[in-house]
């Protein structure tokens, strides 16, 4: 486990703070004239998935988490519950909750393999805190209403609905049956494949 200094503590990190693992998503160091400088930082507890600002002053460090990556398979989703298993081994199934998922929940495919971001605390514990997905994935458009020629009153775009029902704004010229490519971390279109 690494310790960071307080200018150290960068968007992508994940820190512990308050013995929970939380993703470091804005810094900023400030100096005032008066003041020592300080890092003002956004934190994302990846235990509860709430947003919240903390500030790490030149004398303060943080921990590393310690996370782990770890292949799974993606099962199905039902009621809010996203089920997983070990690629080697089906019969060792587990849920996660879509509150953990965030918006992951909606780039997920049946019988995709993901990472699995898992943490472990200091009593030994094992948990699953999140998934990394591939920046860029591929998916087959099970609807798309047909383009009107002359309507670009919605700026040329239109939604769509993708294999796993995911609704996405394309450009008018994607049809049902193609096959596209979007960027996970922003949810955007990025090509036809």
């Amino acid at each position: 486990m690494a310790t960071l200094e307080y200018s150290e503590i960068r968007s992508g990190k994940i820190i512990l703070h308050d013995d929970e693992p939380c993703e470091v998503i804005d810094s900023h160091v400030a100096r005032t004239q008066q003041r020592k400088p300080q890092n003002q930082v956004k934190l994302r507890s990846l235990m509860s998935g709430k947003v919240f600002p903390a500030t790490y002053h030149v004398s303060d460090k943080a921990d590393e988490a310690d996370i782990e990556k770890r292949d799974v398979k993606f099962l199905y989703q039902n009621k809010g519950e996203f089920w997983f298993c070990n690629p080697t081994n089906p019969a060792d199934r587990f849920k996660l909750d879509e509150n953990l998922l965030g918006n992951t929940a909606k780039f997920l495919k049946a019988n995709e393999t993901v990472a699995a971001l898992i943490w472990t605390n200091d009593d030994d514990e094992e948990k699953t805190i999140g998934l990394k997905l591939p920046i860029k994935m591929e998916f087959k458009v099970k609807e798309a209403p047909p383009a009107v020629r002359g309507d670009t009153s919605k700026s040329g775009n239109k939604t769509i609905t993708l294999e796993n029902g995911t609704t996405l704004s394309t450009p008018m010229f994607i049809t049902e049956g193609d096959t596209i490519r979007l960027n996970t971390e922003t949810g955007e279109y990025v090509e036809r494949a």
